[in-house]
């Protein structure tokens, strides 16, 4: 029996049921990812697998450089093929990592390939991948339309002109793609020379002299009310946790005014700061019924000589272990004491916090929108079975599973969308197994109407965008 097979992953009659009939066939909402808008505007093409499979893709890294790969075979200037044996040779280490059932699905699913990985296979692996990756079911937009990609959000800075998604707008895709307001940069009054350069930029492209902070709030918010324009309905903050400090609209001022001068904000001024400006975008989100998503949790750039070298976003952040939940209690109700809390995404990246983050979230659904408040997918380090399992457990037994808007890839991959289905299948399987102890009723049209709405329906209702 070929590895991937038509039951990969599910255990039961009942998950192969739920899979291949209610599960398998929906399209993909991918609400939140990293694919570059200008790929997608041009249609980008791959040359090979090395091109479209390693580049840009820190968890492979991470796995090369475990295997005692060299840097220069990672994210350096080797040739492409032999980063790609590096890759194969790296692969059969991998057994019990979810990188070898998705290398082997993407394998499979884009390219009709499936045997093992491995350095043996690698030659046959390129050449084959090599001349199909010519053909335009291959290309960019191709591969959108294949997956069945519905909706894309990318993800975008706040001084980003958008010029990519508006060439996107008139090529009139099947799939529609928004960009992401992530106006992180806008909060790091710590570091002004970054900052500064940032905000002057932000000036530029909106028009607005940044000179005070009520000025920059309006820059800002200019932004964000291109971007709605632009169609975009979320917006995304990438935080180790949550800020909060009682502070005044004058306190953020001479904050503001002291980084702007080039004096780097303390650690106290810097939460103050940064939890003034991110009220003000979800009050911007609730008046234009946008979804804030928060992932909380990462660690950045532990390996200071290698994140020096190489810049961000290329391997070396991990699991944090900050406390959470007072925090994201303070800041949420800031927003519901005024009744502009937004419908809210909070991915919590150190799972061992799921409950203690459901519960918290539990108390601002607002018996109005249904699932407002969403445990958000594993993502990252815990965008595996084990991992996914947990969430869902955790969102089951605290919330509504019903209500769940389901899975995003997080990626920067066009190879990505099997992620989809690797999702997929441990929900089918984790519900089936259920259906098979007898602990929620053998009724398909129910269970598997809850299953479909999770990989699409709900996730289309939820967030507004719409093809």
């Amino acid at each position: 029996m070929a590895f991937i097979n038509d039951d990969f992953l599910l255990q039961s009659n009942a998950a192969s049921e739920l899979y291949h009939n209610y599960a398998k066939n929906e399209p993909i909402y991918d609400y939140h990812c990293h694919l570059p808008p200008k790929d997608v505007a041009t249609n980008r093409r791959f040359s090979n697998l090395a091109e479209i499979w390693l580049e840009g893709d820190h968890y492979k890294w991470r796995a090369m450089r475990a295997n005692g790969v060299a840097e220069e075979l990672c994210t350096g200037d080797a040739d492409p093929f032999d980063k790609f044996m590096a890759w194969c040779e790296t692969v059969p280490h991998m057994l019990r990592n979810p990188l070898y059932h998705w290398s082997h699905l993407e394998l499979k699913r884009y390219f009709g390939i499936d045997i093992l990985i491995n350095e043996n296979t690698a030659k046959e692996i390129w050449d084959t991948t090599s001349e199909l990756l010519k053909s335009e079911s291959l290309s960019a937009h191709g591969i959108l339309k294949d997956f069945k990609v519905k909706v894309v959000g990318t993800t975008d800075d706040p001084i980003d002109g958008l010029e990519h998604h508006q060439a996107i707008q008139s090529l009139g895709l099947g799939t529609k793609v928004v960009p992401t307001f992530r106006p992180d940069k806008g909060l790091m009054v710590d570091a002004p020379e970054a900052f500064n350069a940032w905000t002057d930029r932000l000036s530029e492209v909106s028009g607005v002299s940044a000179d005070t902070f009520e000025a920059f709030l309006e820059a800002l918010k200019s932004r964000h009310d291109f971007f709605h324009e632009m169609g975009g309905r979320l917006t995304d903050h990438g935080l180790e946790r949550c800020f909060y400090a009682e502070t005044s609209r004058s306190a953020v001022s001479v904050i503001y005014s002291k980084a702007r001068s080039g004096e780097a904000a303390s650690i106290e001024e810097k939460e103050q700061f940064a939890f003034y400006v991110m009220r003000e975008v979800g009050r911007w989100n609730a008046e234009k019924n946008w979804t804030m998503q928060l992932h909380l949790g990462a660690m950045r750039q532990n390996n200071s000589r290698m994140s020096q070298k190489l810049g961000p976003d290329t391997g070396f952040d991990s699991v944090g272990d900050v406390p959470q939940v007072a925090k994201l209690r303070s800041f949420l109700d800031s927003l519901e004491q005024t009744g502009e809390l937004p419908k809210s995404v909070v991915y919590n990246l150190n799972w061992s916090d799921n409950y203690a983050v459901a519960t918290m979230l539990g108390n601002f659904q607002d018996g109005i929108t249904p699932g407002k408040m969403q445990l958000g997918s594993g993502w990252w380090f815990s965008d595996q079975k084990e991992a996914m399992e947990a969430q869902m457990n955790a969102l089951s037994n605290l919330g509504l599973m019903s209500r769940f808007v389901g899975m995003l890839t997080d990626s920067r991959s066009f190879l990505s969308y099997p992620r989809h289905e690797y999702f997929r299948r441990v929900l089918c399987n984790l519900i089936g197994a259920d259906v098979e102890n007898g602990e929620i009723p053998q009724d398909m049209e129910l269970v598997g109407g809850m299953v479909r709405n999770i990989c699409y329906a709900n996730a289309e209702s939820y967030f507004g965008i719409t093809r």
